[in-house]
């Protein structure tokens, strides 16, 4: 498969997951809700400490807790996060395994543990600007996304809301 064919068959699963209307499975734990994977929070880090981490490596697979600064409104297929000490510090795309799960649309501003792989990757123009319309951004505000984006990206097997 040459590199466009791809890209556009990642696209159009992401399209596709994003308007999905399958149900999200939860398990009701007295450490939280659980989404995906059911977590054990023995060996968590700060999601600061995942920033240093990640400055001298590749990828990182690791249990972290952050706070969530935004979801995608059209689903719940994806998530940002943010230190809970310093929201003004790099936020974090995650996405989750398989499209086997999704969070509730109203999560943002809680904090919440996940297990999974943290990665350096670029995000396309077309992408962005997907993310952003999922996000509720206006047609200007979409419009000036012109350029890709390296950013830090983590694929969860498992999320839980503390």
């Amino acid at each position: 498969m040459n590199k466009l064919t791809l890209s556009l068959l990642l696209f159009t699963l992401v399209l596709l997951s994003c308007k999905n209307s399958g149900n999200n499975a939860a398990d009701a734990k007295n450490d939280g809700i659980h989404f995906g994977e059911v977590i054990d929070t023995t060996g968590m880090i700060p999601y600061t400490q995942l920033l240093a981490q990640m400055a001298g490596a590749d990828s990182v697979v690791t249990k972290v807790y952050g706070k969530v600064s935004g979801v995608c409104q059209a689903k719940g297929c994806w998530m940002n996060i943010v230190s809970d000490a310093d929201t003004s510090k790099t936020e974090m795309f995650v996405q989750f395994k398989d499209y086997g799960f999704f969070m509730p649309k109203d999560l943002a501003g809680k904090e919440v543990v996940m297990k999974g792989k943290a990665y350096m990757e670029v995000t396309s123009v077309e992408d962005l600007r997907h993310f952003a319309e999922d996000e509720g951004l206006s047609k200007e505000e979409i419009e000036k996304i012109t350029e890709p984006k390296t950013e830090l990206k983590f694929m969860a097997s498992g999320v839980m809301i503390r």
